[in-house]
């Protein structure tokens, strides 16, 4: 008589989730107050107006803590003073590739200096049909002013769509010394 034995090994798969932690302040500026996020190693992930189509609001867990933005605070109200042109922050935004690809685009548009939905298209390398898509990854920028959305203007040089309103939009370009086009 031969006995057989069989071992059935059993797998189990526990499905981690790591907490990030996301920290937040708020600051006044002459456009409305400013909602600011970062990540425990201090890049911005957001930079939110109230009212903006998108924009963050604060969320239970995150932790209010004026510490990590000293620096853009600073900057920010040099921006707003007319005394920085350009901004030296840590920036982490996540994006499809196709986004990340625009607000890069985005942040070598120089201060003072209207560029258009199609310009940028052409700067990725992007198909004229893809303006559209230009314009949807633009309106998705997490990081309003840090990345000068604000500076991308209409072919016909008349003032488009932004996420923080036509009214903010028009002083971030007047402080700029653009006279923009109604």
């Amino acid at each position: 008589m031969t006995t057989t034995t069989t071992m059935t090994t059993t797998t189990t798969m526990v499905a981690t989730t790591t907490m990030t932690t996301t920290y937040w302040t708020e600051t006044d500026s002459p456009v409305g107050t400013l909602l600011l996020t970062a990540g425990p190693d201090g890049a911005l992930t957001s930079l939110s107006v109230p009212g903006q189509k998108g924009g963050r609001s604060v969320q239970e867990g995150w932790r209010h803590d004026a510490g990590p933005f000293r620096a853009a605070e600073e900057q920010l109200a040099a921006y707003f003073a007319g005394e920085l042109k350009e901004f030296r922050l840590p920036l982490r935004a996540e994006g499809t590739a196709f986004r990340e690809r625009v607000w890069a685009a985005l942040d070598d548009v120089p201060y003072g200096v209207t560029t258009t939905y199609g310009e940028i298209a052409a700067r990725i390398g992007a198909s004229r049909p893809a303006v559209r898509a230009v314009g949807g990854a633009i309106g998705a920028n997490p990081l309003l002013i840090l990345r000068p959305c604000h500076r991308v203007i209409g072919s016909d040089g008349s003032l488009t769509g932004y996420a923080g309103g036509l009214e903010r939009k028009t002083r971030l370009l007047t402080l700029e010394g653009i006279a923009p086009a109604r």
